[in-house]
This record gives C-alpha cells, structure tokens and sequence, in this order.
C-alpha cells in the first residue's frame, strides 16, 4: 500500500516515512502544499497523512483542491494540541479522521490501518480469503493457522491483493501501489513476486485473468 506524507518539519516527516516504511508501506513525502497538491492529484495513494500548516498552499486548500475534482483517497490530518477549528475545517473540507500533535506512531499506524481498511469496505483489521489470513495489525500472513515467510514486497503485493479481494488487479496498479515514486520500477518483477506468492499459497488464490491481471479469491 502506497502513503503519502505532507509534512513541512524535516524531522517528522522523516521520522513518519521511517515509521510508515517500517510497517510496510510505500511511502511518497512532499513539504510543501504545492507538491502535495500535485502528487495527490496524479499519483494513486491508497491514503494521505496531511499536515494543514504547509508553506505556499496550506492544507486545507490542497484538501479542497482534491477533493473538488473527485480524487477519493483516505485523508487523515494532522493538527495542533489546541486548533479544533482545524479538525473542524478538516472534517468539512473531505478529511476522513484527524490526529492531534504530539502523537504516538502507533496509533497514526492503527488511524491509517482503519481508513486503509473502511475504504476497501473492510470492517476487521484481519483480512480472509479461504485459508489465507492477513493481520494488517502485525504485518502477519497465515495459511491455516501457519505463518508465512515473505519479503517485504512480497507482503505488500499479497496486501494490495488481499485489500482488493475479486477483484482483478492490473499489473500496472499493482506497480503504482507497491513502490515509492523515485524507486526504480521494473514491471517484470511483479510477475516474480506473484509467481513467488503462489509458491507459498495454497493452489488456486490467485488467479491470472488473462490480459487484465490478477485475481486473488477463495478457491470454489
């Protein structure tokens, strides 16, 4: 899954790209509103962590801006101890939850998690499909109660997958979700990581629908 940051403090925004690299995600970083505004606007994100007191376009415009020409990311915003009327004028301008500053990694972690979870139509942070199960909370895949041993792509394919249940998943979209905007994309390796998932999952979960893509589903 791929975040983006928008955070003018070096030092938190590194620290947030650090912590978000750490649980698995993609991560983007801009520290001004402008490159927000164009990265949320051209790139897929599967959510945006947004601070509103950006330099040259504040928050709550680049907020705005996106949502008027139908960009329906998750947008969790990030405000001071004392500034409800920025939660407010958030809420109001399209953000789906705030945090206030100062805050506990773990629970922007959990806050993300859940807009990740409730834009897929996902009510539970444990994902199914047949045999396989994924903890979205621990980064954990199982097959049968078994765990799983994947490298980090390899995890983020099988949750971009799972987040996208039957729903067949170009390889293209799989690219844009998985890797951050200045890695290197080879789209040959996504056949070799979902050719190393099915070496791992039970026979059948995902599918290649010819042409299209991918299909993760619970076999008949």
């Amino acid at each position: 899954m791929r975040i983006l940051i928008v955070e003018d403090e070096p030092t938190l925004q590194a620290q947030l790209a650090d912590g978000l690299g750490a649980a698995g995600y993609a991560v983007d970083a801009a520290g001004n509103g402008v490159d927000a505004h164009y990265l949320g606007d051209t790139e897929p994100y599967d959510a945006v962590i947004l601070d509103l007191g950006l330099p040259q376009m504040d928050g709550i415009t680049v907020l705005k801006k996106w949502r008027s020409t139908g960009r329906t990311m998750p947008v969790l915003i990030l405000t001071a101890r004392d500034g409800w009327h920025e939660k407010v004028a958030g809420i109001d301008a399209g953000a789906d939850d705030y945090l206030t500053k100062p805050f506990h990694m773990e629970e922007l972690l959990a806050r993300l998690r859940a807009l990740i979870r409730r834009a897929g139509g996902h009510a539970s942070a444990e994902l199914i499909c047949g045999p396989l199960t994924l903890d979205t909370r621990n980064n954990r895949a199982t097959v049968d109660g078994q765990a799983l041993t994947l490298t980090s792509h390899e995890y983020r394919v099988l949750a971009y997958l799972m987040h996208h249940r039957d729903e067949v998943v170009s390889r293209s979209d799989l690219i844009e979700h998985i890797y951050a905007q200045d890695f290197d994309r080879d789209s040959n390796t996504v056949e070799v990581f979902i050719a190393r998932l099915r070496k791992k999952l039970p026979p059948g979960l995902i599918e290649t629908v010819r042409g299209l893509g991918y299909r993760l589903s619970a076999p008949q």
